[in-house]
């Protein structure tokens, strides 16, 4: 049973994602920073399905309250896959943002990975398998009006994984980005009505979190093990 451990594991996207690794028998710590309740709920409800999960809590911009969690993690067992899934919107046009508005996108999405993927490298190196699968979005790709940091911070992702993935290729770890379209969640729906979808989307219909969660779920298995540093996107053929 590989550990696996996905941030920001509380959200539409991030809870189906950590139920479909938890259907695929692997041990699931899901991550939030501030549900608790949420995330407990999840690890329930992955273990009332069999399978083995439980809740962890820490904030991800804070690298020494994240390496001390991590630190409690590796001490029973090296996570093998890990899910960058941590992240904050905080939109505005870029002539009217605010350095907070930067920064804290950049530091959530960008510093949170770097926090949390570091200190699990080697141990994870050391089993000589790995999977990392960063989650992106089509913003990171194409650009989206009021979301410079978001978008910025996104791409730096894809980035980052694209260099991690050359650096661990020959240890048996796979680096990969998904980068979603417009998904099924309640802050999409307050976004795009079904009309706008239907305009924007050639497929006419938003993407569900759980079609994001097979995909990662696939890309954390033995079945993906030659894709590595690439950006998959899951957009309904948007572009």
């Amino acid at each position: 049973m590989k550990h696996a451990l996905v941030t920001g594991g509380t959200g539409d996207i991030g809870a189906a994602i950590c139920v479909e690794l938890g259907r695929a028998g692997h041990h699931v710590v899901v991550h939030t920073h501030r549900r608790r309740e949420r995330a407990q709920e999840i690890a329930a409800k992955i273990r009332d399905d069999g399978g083995s999960a439980e809740a962890v809590a820490f904030d991800v911009v804070d690298a020494a309250a994240t390496g001390a969690a991590l630190e409690l993690l590796l001490a029973r067992a090296p996570i093998q896959i890990l899910v960058n899934n941590a992240g904050v919107t905080a939109d505005a046009p870029l002539a009217g943002m605010s350095q907070a508005q930067w920064h804290g996108v950049v530091d959530v999405v960008l510093n949170g990975f770097f926090n949390v993927t570091q200190p699990l490298l080697l141990p994870m190196i050391r089993t000589r398998w790995g999977r990392v699968v960063n989650i992106a979005s089509v913003s990171a790709l194409s650009g989206n009006r009021g979301q410079a940091n978001y978008a910025a911070a996104k791409a730096g992702l894809i980035a980052a994984g694209k260099s991690l993935a050359i650096e661990v290729a020959r240890r048996g770890v796979t680096v990969n980005s998904v980068a979603p379209g417009i998904i099924a969640t309640p802050m999409a729906e307050a976004a795009f009505d079904a009309e706008t979808i239907k305009r924007l989307v050639p497929m006419q219909r938003a993407g569900t979190a759980l079609e994001v969660a097979q995909l990662v779920a696939f890309l954390a298995s033995d079945a993906a093990a030659y894709i590595s540093g690439q950006c998959i996107s899951i957009n309904g053929a948007i572009y």
